[in-house]
């Protein structure tokens, strides 16, 4: 009986937000200019239930380039108006579009001359009436077996809250750089990490010339500790690698003999590259995936800026 009762309602809010799709239309493209042309903040405003689907949607604008914060329509009637400012939009959430709450709000807004914005269930309430630009969240029915408790008609509003989003993401060109600097921690944050995050640059990148003795390049690699050393030219751009399992090779075909070889006798030339801008996790990607350990950031010019180590990336993955 309960897993009955649980697919009726994951059905009922499964088509409360299908409805939403043919409403995506003029009013909704009027939304998004509206909040996106604000030179403020989009302050974001619900009662009750209604109030915890806004401060989802405001920390989603937030989190999206869309500057905004959330207001409790109580707390602004008794002295956090001031919130709002001008050059301010609000966007305000009410299934009934009748609360009193966010009413007592409209005409303060209105004397700042802040568009607004409202999601309602009542294309016909008071706030409708009242908002320079609605939104039609109506549903059939509440998925609650009461028929009371907001259920359907908070998924309506929050989705609908996530079109705008995604909307004005869209509308703003905002990059995944952009997202990058506002979620510099966390698993976001790790996901979107660039290969310039995690290489080591400087003095910490091996690097041994071409003519360098063979004896050299073991005193680099061991004193950098990185199993590898890049090989330059005069310069100073990449022309090959020296890795641990280079070394075990010509160890095994010239024995002692090694040592007053050259670094240019011995490397591994075109070695794989990878961009200081690729996303750390496409380069572990391509280590795993050539099963190599160590990957060289040279510029257009192929000059080395710097290797990143597999180790490095492995700790991103699991801190």
């Amino acid at each position: 009986m309960s897993l009955d009762a649980a697919r009726k309602v994951l059905e009922i809010e499964a088509r409360a937000i299908l409805d939403l799709v043919p409403r995506i239309d003029g009013s909704f493209e009027r939304a998004v200019e509206w909040l996106f042309g604000c030179p403020g903040r989009v302050v974001v405003t619900g009662m009750g239930k209604s109030g915890f689907i806004a401060q989802k949607i405001s920390a989603t604008f937030a989190s999206t380039g869309t500057p905004s914060l959330y207001l409790h329509p109580v707390e602004a009637i008794h002295g956090d108006l001031g919130r709002i400012v001008k050059g301010d939009a609000v966007l305000a959430i009410s299934n009934s579009g009748d609360t009193g709450e966010i009413l007592s709000l409209v005409p303060a807004v209105k004397r700042l001359g802040s568009p607004l914005v409202s999601l309602t269930g009542n294309q016909r309430s008071p706030l409708a009436a009242a908002s320079d630009v609605h939104l039609d969240v109506s549903i059939r029915e509440e998925a609650c077996p009461l028929g009371l408790a907001p259920t359907a008609s908070t998924t309506a509003a929050l989705a609908m809250g996530d079109a705008l989003a995604m909307a004005l993401i869209e509308r703003r060109g905002f990059t995944v750089d952009d997202f990058a600097v506002l979620h510099p921690g966390g698993q976001l944050g790790k996901k979107l990490l660039r290969v310039e995050d995690k290489m080591h640059t400087g003095e910490d990148v091996p690097r041994v010339h071409l003519q360098a003795k063979m004896k050299d390049v073991l005193f680099e690699m061991t004193r950098k500790r990185l199993g590898m050393t890049t090989v330059v030219d005069d310069r100073g751009r990449l022309r090959g690698i020296l890795s641990d399992g280079d070394l075990r090779r010509q160890m095994e075909r010239h024995g002692y003999a090694l040592l007053d070889r050259t670094a240019e006798e011995c490397m591994t030339p075109k070695p794989i590259l990878v961009g200081r801008r690729e996303l750390a996790t496409a380069a572990l990607d391509l280590m795993e995936s050539r099963k190599i350990t160590v990957l060289v950031v040279a510029d257009p010019d192929g000059k080395v800026e710097g290797v990143v180590h597999l180790h490095d990336l492995w700790k991103t993955e699991m801190i």
